[in-house]
């Protein structure tokens, strides 16, 4: 099993759920964050002033899924979110342990 996260443009959320629900993602949670990498923040003008915004908004997804649909998820992300500029994110995978679905006491597999 594996822990798919991914930092992305906000825009480009709504595409990349329906893209992930067509590789048959089950579901996902998603999170209003706020980051910065390569591309530093940006400045913007306000009432004739400049200001530096270091931390620009981003979402983070998560993903848990069977180790088999990892390929699938990780191109269905990377086709939807990419626009070829610095800032598109990035795609993080972890191993998990164990899952567990608290309502039935699922184990695993059959907890996704």
């Amino acid at each position: 099993m594996k822990l798919v996260t991914a930092i992305l443009r906000p825009h480009k959320l709504d595409d990349v759920r329906e893209a992930l629900s067509e590789v048959g993602v089950s579901g996902i949670t998603v999170t209003e964050v706020k980051g910065f990498g390569r591309q530093k923040g940006h400045t913007e003008l306000y009432r004739g002033a400049e200001y530096q915004i270091d931390f620009l908004p981003k979402i983070k997804l998560e993903v848990a899924i069977a180790a088999s649909k990892l390929d699938s998820v990780i191109e269905a992300i990377s086709n939807i979110a990419s626009s070829g500029k610095v800032g598109d994110g990035k795609i993080f995978v972890s191993n998990l342990e164990r899952v567990v679905r608290i309502r039935t006491s699922e184990m695993d597999q059959d907890a996704l």
